[in-house]
């Protein structure tokens, strides 16, 4: 790290940046690859919001959709919990997937990632995190505490081992997220059923077992413990018919793009409302290229939900993937009139714009999405288009420089953070940002 941009970092995360830079000695693994939707998101805050509210974490906790359909969920810091596709398809009620967020939450409560940061110096391995990333990512968005997560790659066997959960880690999440089911007023058998989804796991090849059994070790007595814990916790849910619409709608459009879309088709009717019914159709036709049906549904779930910014993202969407540019700066501009805090869709707002030669307006968009949330790589890259085009070759070689971290590039990223301190203005806070990654891609080529 540069020396004049460690001060803007929290005391911890600076530790544990340092600390992780420390064991750097092997190749970097693949940067997490983070399937971003502004409907699912919103669908798992939503979700989420009552069990980080009765682990006491409040809404200091991101959830984050890894675009990965095996089964996995897994933490790596304080801030964010991963949620594999796979794991959001596979479960078939939200009081499913709600308990492997609070068992998630568990783990953070509980400081077991504190611990695990703690004991680094046992898990040399852990090297290959693309921990580089994290420091650049940390750098770029000014917040230490949030730039290990974004770089995590899910293939590596260092990872497995740096996320594996011990039994007693693992029996003290139970119980914990359990109370907090409770506590939140959620049935807590949906814990159960997500265990017996693993449940003989444990006798398959360690090659064929999900991820999620590799990281969270299951066992009878752990199910025997659960279905106690559960029972004793019984009788105190209440219906969530709310989270029930929400739930089903991020499983429908998760499965919409990810799904053959016959699969999709075949099972429309099965939707629990009309609206969402026309959002699964609209999907299918446009991955069809059939943009007029796609427009036709997504328009009858708009006139189903006239304030729903996310149905207008989707028109937007669709549009701007069939060339409609006017058209989509327009269903844009509504959803983000109707979320004006959404990184997500703001950015697609900002992207839009691009399309009909409006840099200056976009960059409004661009950077104000930038801010809120750095891990698109899509901003960044519009981001470079736009100071490109509005004559800040700088910022525009700075953007460029964070989205190939983001990428896990270094060597790229390098390349363009130095053209880019050859035209910032010394001392910037845009230099500093620079500064950092070229720090960062300095001591991983020493560490090789």
């Amino acid at each position: 790290m540069a020396a004049p941009s460690i001060t803007r970092f929290h005391a911890r995360a600076v530790a544990l940046l340092t600390a992780l830079v420390l064991f750097i000695s092997a190749p970097f693994a693949s940067a997490v690859p983070l399937a971003r939707d502004p409907d699912i998101e919103h669908a798992l805050r939503k979700m989420a919001a009552p069990i980080l509210n009765a682990a006491g974490l409040g809404d200091s906790v991101k959830i984050l959709l890894v675009n990965d359909e095996r089964l996995n969920a897994f933490v790596v810091d304080h801030s964010h919990i991963f949620i594999n596709t796979g794991m959001l398809m596979r479960m078939t009620s939200p009081e499913m997937l709600q308990s492997v967020i609070a068992h998630e939450a568990a783990h953070i409560a509980n400081g077991h990632i504190t611990r695990r940061m703690a004991n680094l110096d046992s898990a040399r391995s852990a090297s290959g995190l693309g921990l580089a990333l994290a420091l650049a990512a940390a750098a770029a968005s000014g917040r230490g505490d949030v730039g290990a997560a974004v770089a995590l790659g899910t293939q590596n066997s260092a990872l497995r081992q740096f996320l594996a959960h011990t039994r007693a880690e693992e029996a003290s999440a139970d119980q914990s997220s359990v109370r907090y089911m409770a506590a939140a007023g959620i049935d807590p058998i949906g814990a159960v059923q997500v265990q017996q989804i693993f449940a003989g796991q444990e006798l398959l090849n360690v090659s064929r077992q999900d991820p999620y059994m590799r990281s969270h070790p299951l066992t009878r007595d752990r199910l025997r413990a659960m279905q106690g814990f559960v029972t004793a916790y019984s009788g105190k849910s209440r219906k969530q018919p709310e989270l029930e619409y929400w739930y089903d709608r991020a499983r429908s459009k998760a499965t919409a793009f990810l799904r053959p879309t016959k699969w999709t088709f075949q099972r429309a009717d099965e939707s629990t409302t009309e609206d969402i019914r026309h959002m699964r159709l609209s999907v299918a036709y446009h991955r069809q290229q059939n943009a007029a049906k796609a427009l036709s549904h997504i328009n009858q779930a708009i006139a189903l939900r006239p304030k729903d910014a996310y149905y207008y993202e989707l028109k937007g969407q669709i549009l701007l993937e069939n060339r409609q540019f006017q058209n989509a700066v327009k269903a844009y501009r509504t959803s983000a009139n109707l979320a004006p805090r959404n990184a997500l869709i703001l950015g697609g707002l900002g992207r839009a714009l691009l399309t009909v030669n409006r840099p200056k307006e976009a960059l409004t968009y661009l950077e104000k999405a930038r801010s809120l949330d750095f891990r698109d790589a899509k901003v960044l890259r519009d981001l470079g288009s736009a100071y490109a085009q509005t004559g800040q070759h700088g910022l525009a070689s700075l953007a460029t420089a964070e989205r190939y971290a983001l990428a896990n590039r270094l060597k790229d990223a390098d390349i363009h953070a130095r053209r880019a301190l050859a035209r910032l203005p010394k001392g910037s806070s845009a230099a500093r940002r620079a500064e950092d990654i070229v720090s960062a891609a300095e001591r991983v080529q020493k560490r090789k």
